[in-house]
């Protein structure tokens, strides 16, 4: 998106820790544009449930396989890209985690929570293998 500038962008292993320090690096931008309080928690709810995708899903903790970050600031918008070197997926092949027997499921409930608490949302191949989730968050008022 034009306007937009690159805050962080950086690759992170595998692992559970790098969730940690990927979801802080997404609220440290965040708090700088101006996020507090829900909004910030809202921000990272998506970007943990994402990274932890990318890793157990995606990357299914490879070593060999990196997770890819990238936070753009953009005036008062957030936007964070999180990619994985997996075999991609495609999102309408997942079950509704609404429906039936999926609301007793522990998982499948990922990008249902992206899409609420982000104002954007989208799943793409990313260049080279793997799946890339682009969501967005403007400041209210």
């Amino acid at each position: 998106m034009s306007g937009e500038i690159i805050h962080t962008d950086i690759l992170l292993d595998s692992t559970l820790k790098s969730v940690d320090q990927g979801e802080e690096l997404v609220l440290d931008a965040a708090r700088g544009i101006g996020f507090s309080g829900e909004e910030l928690n809202d921000i990272g709810i998506a970007a943990r449930e994402c990274l932890v995708n990318a890793v157990t899903h995606g990357n299914r903790y490879s070593a060999k396989k990196k997770v890819h970050l990238r936070i753009l600031i953009g005036g008062r918008r957030l936007t964070v890209e999180i990619g994985d070197e997996g075999k991609g997926f495609t999102p309408d092949a997942i079950p509704d985690p609404l429906a039936g027997d999926n609301l007793l499921r522990q998982s499948g409930r990922g990008i249902l929570m992206m899409r609420h608490y982000m104002d954007e949302l989208s799943v793409t191949e990313r260049p080279g293998g793997g799946t890339q989730i682009r969501m967005a968050k403007s400041l209210a008022g």
